[in-house]
C-alpha cells in the first residue's frame, strides 16, 4: 500500500495513505512531532491509486485513480483531483479529470494510476499510462484551469510512472517500459513535452521514483527488473549506476538533504525478501562513491516514505501490517544519518 509524506507551510508533515472507501491522513500536531492526529478518514469511494503532488507554494495536489460500479461490462474509471491548501484542513472538492478515452469506457477502464508533479508557476502536470500503453499527459495551469489529455505517445508502458519539476521550472517524466526507460522533459518551463531518448535498461514496474538533484536537473531512480538492486540515472550521465539494495519490492522513496554538511540524497525500500526497510545516503552530485544500505524497520512493513520535517531532519515513514502508521526520526546526537527507533503514531 502506498504511503505519501510531505510537509506543509507551517512545518508540519502529514501522512497519506490509500485505504477502503478513500485516504487516511494522519497529521502531526506541531513541527518535529512526535505527536500526531489521526488517521482521519477523508472518503473517496472506489479509488485504487494514490499520488500526491506538491508546489512551493505548499499545496498539496492528491490524484487518484477511481473504479466505481458501472454496467456489465466493467466499472466506471476516471482520474480524480482534489487540492489541501493547509495543513491538516480539509480539502477542496473532488474533480474528476476523466481519461484519455472518454469516448470508449473499455479503453478508459485500461487507464493506469497518474503520476504528478507541480512546476515553479504553480500548474500541476497529470501523467497517465494510457489504453495504448502509451502515455497521456493533461495540466492545470496557475491560475486552475485545466487543459485537456494530451498524447505523448510511447509504447509498452509498464505501471508506476514517475516525475519531477526543476527549481528553474522544468517537468520531466520517466515511464518503464518492456524495451527501456522512457523518458519526456519540457526544454524550458512551461514548454510542450519532447520525447527524449530512451534509457537503455529494465527498470521493475511500479518502482520508479524522481528527484530534483540540481536547479536544472532531475534524477531518476528505479529497481532494475534483472537483480542488480536500485539504480541511478540523470542526464548525460550515460549508463544507469547501480546503487546496490539487491531485492526489493514496490516503489523507492527519495529526497534530498544535507548530511554533515554534504548534498546528499537518501533512499529507501522495501526487502523483498525480509520484508524490512532498508535505507541509504550518497553525495547527490556523486552516486559513484558508494552507497551503503541499512536495515531499518519491522518485518512486513509497507513501502516506505521519506520527508523532511520542519526541523531539517530525515522522517522515514511506513505502514505495519494493521495499517496503522510507524515514523522512525532522525537522530541530532549522532554523525551520519542515523534513525531513531520506530515509533507507532497513537502510542
Amino acid at each position: 500500500m502506498a504511503l505519501r509524506l510531505l510537509r506543509g507551510k507551517d512545518g508540519r508533515l502529514t501522512a497519506y495513505a490509500p485505504v477502503a472507501g478513500g485516504i487516511a491522513r494522519w497529521t502531526e500536531e506541531r513541527p518535529g512531532g512526535p505527536r500526531w492526529t489521526g488517521p482521519r478518514l477523508i472518503e473517496v469511494p472506489g479509488l485504487t491509486a494514490l499520488t500526491v503532488a506538491q508546489g512551493a507554494d505548499g499545496y498539496a495536489h492528491l490524484l487518484g485513480l477511481r473504479h466505481r460500479q458501472g454496467g456489465g461490462d466493467g466499472p466506471d474509471v476516471d482520474i480524480v483531483h482534489a487540492t489541501q491548501f493547509q495543513t491538516g484542513r480539509p480539502l477542496t472538492a473532488w474533480h474528476s479529470l476523466g481519461t484519455p478515452h472518454p469516448k470508449d469506457r473499455s479503453k478508459a477502464q485500461r487507464t493506469g494510476a497518474p503520476a504528478a508533479a507541480v512546476d515553479s508557476s504553480g500548474a500541476v502536470h497529470v501523467f497517465v499510462r494510457n489504453a495504448g500503453r502509451g502515455v497521456s499527459a493533461r495540466r492545470q495551469d496557475g491560475k486552475g484551469k485545466w487543459g485537456g489529455w494530451t498524447d505523448l505517445k510511447g509504447a509498452g508502458v509498464l505501471d508506476g510512472l514517475s516525475a519531477a519539476a526543476t527549481a528553474d521550472g522544468r517537468v520531466e517524466l520517466l515511464a518503464p517500459a518492456g524495451d527501456g526507460a522512457l523518458r519526456w522533459y519540457q526544454p524550458e518551463a512551461g514548454a510542450a513535452y519532447e520525447r527524449a531518448d530512451d534509457i537503455p535498461a529494465h527498470p521493475e514496474a511500479a518502482s520508479a521514483a524522481a528527484l530534483a538533484s540540481g536547479r536544472d536537473t532531475v534524477t531518476h531512480y528505479w529497481r532494475d527488473a534483472e537483480g542488480r538492486g536500485v539504480l541511478a540515472w540523470r542526464p548525460g550521465a550515460g549508463a544507469a549506476l547501480p546503487l546496490g539494495g539487491e531485492t526489493g519490492t514496490g516503489p523507492v522513496a527519495v529526497i534530498r538533504t544535507t548530511v554533515d554538511g554534504y548534498d546528499c540524497t537518501v533512499l529507501a525500500h522495501r526487502d523483498a525478501k525480509s520484508g524490512r526497510l532498508g535505507v541509504a545516503a550518497h553525495p547527490t552530485e556523486d552516486e559513484a562513491a558508494g552507497v551503503w544500505w541499512t536495515p531499518s524497520g519491522r518485518p512486513g512493513t509497507g513501502w516506505p516514505a521519506l520527508a523532511l520535517d520542519g526541523l531539517g531532519l530525515v522522517v522515514l515513514a511506513a505502514l505495519a501490517p494493521d495499517g496503522g502508521l510507524l515514523v522512525a526520526r532522525q537522530k541530532t546526537d549522532e554523525p551520519g544519518l542515523a534513525l531513531r527507533a520506530w515509533g507507532r503514531v497513537g502510542e
